[in-house]
């Protein structure tokens, strides 16, 4: 074992055997169960019968007490073939295992055993036995059916139970409920029943051997049951006592007793209930009352005049601050978009086009007289150095001057081609729309439109009744 790991359950040995007596216990494999078998070292003892069921090729101890043997119409005797019926148990305080039989047939009823057996197949292959088919007892029958004896002491326990349970009106179908003609004598009464209307019928008879049960094992009953409109419900024999009827009705007794009071509710436990549900419906009405009222407290006060009132100012008061903030905010964008706009107004005003012009003039005036200003200077030290160099040829001189002085007046001329004002007074306009752009094409002009016509001296303002393109 390794640090961290967690301590493995350690029980005991009697504990170990009562874990597997309790698995046996629950494990329909070896519960109620029919064994065929020879006894063997029987002994009997105050509190019942012990012994040895075997066959040729295996062995298990057996035990039958007193309460089973009064079941029973034989004394079991030594090397007795026969079939027991009970479950597997277990010895705790020894640790063997057992069968604890509930009941004993001798061997003589065999073929009876192997007939049942084989019924009992066919009709499970068929469906008959099938849980998904049984059909639920209703909860508070009016009508029970019931199917015996008319002299024998079922109906008389079925009566008696149900005094005092929930009141239901009990209709006899008397029948024959053993020998020659009993099967033919069940199915008529569930037949009967049936035409009748009952909610729900009791099939029964009080303990016997396994012929006196047989009938009960008939396939024509089995039939009549599973044919049966009305919920069936089988009360044959004692507990330990199984027939087909039990495997296809609807509902298993384990006494006709039991079958009362399986099917009418204690008239004790329906005043429980019907007390325990008062009690819940008058708890939840009061948790509804008062959850009603709580809502209805919460919606008075909404709706109160001067709560109304001041919920009305509140609100005024958050409509005066939106509007101030939306006055603010409007006379701020106003104010932003005049100060763009008076920008662009500065920049696209003719005036302001004329002023840039004539900056740019005394920009270009500035730039000639420093030109004129460099010239001189150059002349200057031409001449010093023609007079320094007087050996040279007056002719190379002149050309050198020519040349300075042609460049001058190239320079001269082109500075004042570029000057916008020089055009104009060459005769020339300048034409600018409504917002001062200058047009230089037709195609920004549109009919109707009005334009500036900027010259030399002043300016005018036209419409454009006509254009024409050059093809």
């Amino acid at each position: 074992m390794y640090i961290g790991e967690s301590m493995p359950e350690i029980i005991s040995v009697t504990e170990l055997n009562t874990r597997v007596r309790d698995i046996f216990s629950v494990t329909p494999a070896v519960n109620d169960i029919w064994v065929s078998g020879e006894i063997s070292n029987l002994k009997k003892y105050p509190t019942g019968y012990y012994f040895t069921l075997k066959d040729a090729s295996s062995e298990i101890r057996a035990v039958m007490f007193n309460s089973a043997r009064a079941r029973i119409d034989f004394e079991p005797r030594e090397n007795m073939k026969v079939a027991v019926f009970g479950s597997i148990d277990l010895y705790v305080l020894r640790g063997s295992y057992q069968f604890r039989v509930a009941t004993m047939r001798q061997s003589g009823i065999g073929d009876r055993y192997l007939a049942f057996e084989a019924l009992k197949k066919k009709l499970q292959e068929e469906g008959l036995f099938e849980p998904s088919r049984k059909r639920v007892i209703p909860m508070y029958p009016k009508t029970i059916g019931v199917v015996t004896s008319q002299s024998g002491a079922v109906i008389h326990d079925i009566i008696t139970t149900s005094a005092s349970r929930y009141t239901a009106n009990i209709l006899l179908a008397p029948a024959l409920v053993q020998g020659d003609g009993a099967a033919d004598s069940i199915v008529a009464g569930i037949e009967l029943l049936n035409r009748a209307k009952v909610d729900v019928i009791i099939v029964g008879r009080g303990g016997g051997s396994i012929e006196d049960l047989w009938p009960f094992n008939e396939e024509k009953v089995a039939r009549a049951i599973y044919s049966s409109a009305a919920p069936v419900v089988s009360a044959v024999g004692h507990e330990t006592d199984f027939t087909i009827a039990d495997f296809v009705a609807d509902l298993r007794a384990p006494t006709p007793t039991g079958a009362a009071a399986l099917i009418l509710r204690d008239k004790n436990e329906i005043r429980s209930q019907l007390s325990s549900l008062s009690q819940r419906l008058e708890r939840a009405i009061n948790n509804t009352i008062v959850a009603q009222r709580h809502a209805f407290d919460i919606l008075d006060a909404r709706l109160d005049p001067s709560n109304a009132r001041n919920d009305l100012d509140m609100r005024q008061m958050h409509i005066e601050d939106l509007s101030k903030s939306m006055d603010y905010a409007f006379i701020n964008t106003v104010r932003t978009m005049r100060s763009r706009f008076d920008l662009l107004d500065s920049r696209l005003r003719p005036e302001r086009a004329i002023e840039s012009i004539a900056e740019h003039r005394e920009d270009i005036d500035d730039f000639l007289s420093r030109i004129s200003s460099d010239l001189d200077l150059m002349m200057e030290r031409y001449t010093m150095r023609l007079d320094s160099i007087g050996d040279r040829p007056d002719k190379r001189i002149g050309s050198i001057l020519r040349d300075s002085k042609d460049e001058l007046e190239s320079n001269s001329k082109q500075l004042e081609g570029l000057n916008p004002l020089n055009v104009l007074t060459r005769g020339y306009s300048m034409i600018t729309g409504r917002d001062g752009t200058v047009i230089t094409s037709v195609n920004g002009l549109n009919v109707g439109d009005n334009v500036t016509i900027r010259m030399r001296d002043g300016s005018a303002s036209a419409d454009i009744t006509k254009k024409e393109m050059k093809e």
